[in-house]
């Protein structure tokens, strides 16, 4: 995969999971990633936890997102506020993505509250 520069990896995960193309954002991710998401009481790890994730709370929930700012922290971490929309209603929240030196997603840490 070629290296994505952070807010192109960023804009790409919210195209995915717009489109809810799981397979296409699982591969932004490092095999050994972390979603840490408070609002749903649980650690997304892996692969596995990553596709457990998109399905659930994406596919699952019809959600739409919309990226309204992204603030680069540094070379490797951007702090992403999000506009959410699904069968939960509508929300905005932050996501802290951070990337490895490929340039894959290693960690999103979400505060939906």
């Amino acid at each position: 995969m070629a290296i994505l520069p952070l807010h192109a990896t960023a804009k790409a995960l919210i195209a995915a999971t717009n489109l809810f193309d799981v397979d296409t954002a699982l591969r932004l991710f490092t095999t050994d990633a972390v979603i840490d998401d408070p609002s749903t009481g649980r650690r997304f790890e892996g692969q596995p936890g990553i596709r457990d994730y998109i399905e659930i709370y994406f596919i699952g929930y019809h959600t739409v997102s919309r990226v309204l700012s992204i603030e680069t922290i540094g070379d490797t971490r951007a702090r992403l506020r999000i506009d959410f929309t699904g069968d939960f209603g509508h929300e905005i929240g932050l996501l802290d993505m951070s990337v490895d030196s490929d340039g894959l997603i290693a960690r999103i840490d979400a505060d939906l509250g």
